[in-house]
């Protein structure tokens, strides 16, 4: 099931894609839930789909304005040198434990808006990653358990603004410029994908392959990710894991490949989607 939040005029919604449809969940089910992240909590996915052709009306996935596919997360969890190719480009040692770092939520924008080059920068750079969306909370999960606690997944663009990320050691300001953390299009949901390990992340700038990895190469896989994140804090339905990004990013190429506006990017995956975004200035 591929479960997507969207805007139709000025009402913000959400529901299932199917081809080249939407169907507007949101419209029926609005008085009990209030966006994915109330579905995801219920766990009310069958339910949805057994009633989504009978009630819910379609609409062509062309004219509606793709939202974040969380907006609302009450967290977002990036991994940051979680591949070789990235840790090594950078010049790092390797770490026994994930480097964590957050992202908010009103940074976030959906397929197909523009990613906002900040006037404060010229330094703005691609990160095509994996989305875990988590779907049942928990506080120490075991890596064992992990699995059954994630809802789908997405892409992700955790496009940096890399003057202001490098200002200090402190990562955050240059990852929660407004407009640049691109999720979608769509969430896939987990059931969908019985083996994360074989999907391939490839990232395009303008057509071109800028990125490309396999997820069988993140350092610390998914289970110890949720594993570890749950230990420092609890997780809820709805919180989003940044996995990380493979090497090939602008800022470590020679000279920097940095992105400008009319530029277009893509974090493409198998078997979850392509999230594609265009470049503007602020």
């Amino acid at each position: 099931m591929r479960l997507a939040s969207f805007r139709i005029g000025d009402r913000d919604t959400w529901g299932m894609v199917e081809g080249d449809q939407v169907l507007d969940l949101g419209n029926v089910y609005g008085e009990r839930f209030n966006g994915l992240r109330s579905v995801i909590a219920a766990g009310a996915y069958a339910e949805l789909q057994a009633a989504a052709a009978a009630k819910a009306a379609k609409v062509p996935l062309v004219s509606v304005t793709l939202l974040p596919v969380i907006p609302d997360p009450g967290k977002i969890l990036c991994i940051g040198l979680n591949y070789d190719t990235h840790r090594l480009e950078t010049g790092r040692e390797k770490s026994g434990y994930p480097a964590v770092f957050t992202r908010f939520a009103d940074s976030q924008l959906g397929a197909g808006r523009p990613i906002v080059r900040p006037k404060v920068s010229t330094q703005l750079d691609y990160e095509g990653e994996l989305a875990v969306i988590i779907g049942k909370g928990g506080r120490y999960i075991p890596a064992s358990e992990a699995m059954a606690h994630i809802a789908g997944y997405a892409c992700y663009n955790d496009a940096s603004i890399r003057d202001w990320q490098r200002h200090t050691h402190q990562f955050t300001p240059g990852k929660n410029f407004p407009g640049t953390g691109a999720f979608g299009p769509w969430m896939v949901t987990s059931d969908e994908i019985p083996d994360v390990t074989s999907l391939s992340l490839t990232t395009r700038l303008n057509g071109q392959v800028v990125q490309q990895a396999r997820l069988d190469q993140l350092i610390f896989p998914i289970p110890e990710l949720i594993a570890y994140c749950s230990s420092f804090t609890p997780l809820a339905p709805g919180d989003v894991i940044a996995t990380g990004t493979p090497g090939g990013v602008g800022a470590r190429r020679e000279p920097p490949l940095w992105m400008k506006a009319g530029d277009r990017v893509e974090v493409e995956i198998s078997g979850v989607g392509r999230l594609e975004n265009s470049i503007e200035d602020e």
